[in-house]
């Protein structure tokens, strides 16, 4: 089930940004996995379904924002295992 988080903001936000109401959201979404990652809130993964975007992409973007993308967890490394099994 998803659910939606609604944030309220002015135009002057969007004007300080320079972006869209559209970007704005998509790098809120972002910006919130990335945080929920660094944390250890969140899997890899699990973040990237957050931020709506594939997990090797979620993984680059880390170093856009200086967050390690090294902190896996076990649930990490087990999908990732798994995931090679599959592939041999």
């Amino acid at each position: 089930m998803k659910r939606t988080l609604t944030i309220d903001y002015g135009d002057e936000v969007l004007l300080a940004l320079g972006c869209s109401p559209e970007q704005f959201s998509e790098e809120a979404k972002l910006l919130i996995a990335i945080k929920l990652y660094e944390l250890g809130r969140l899997s890899s993964g699990a973040a990237a379904k957050l931020a709506d975007i594939p997990k090797p992409l979620f993984l680059i973007k880390l170093a856009d924002y200086g967050v390690d993308s090294f902190q896996l967890t076990a649930e990490d490394l087990q999908q990732d295992l798994a995931s090679a099994r599959r592939h041999l």
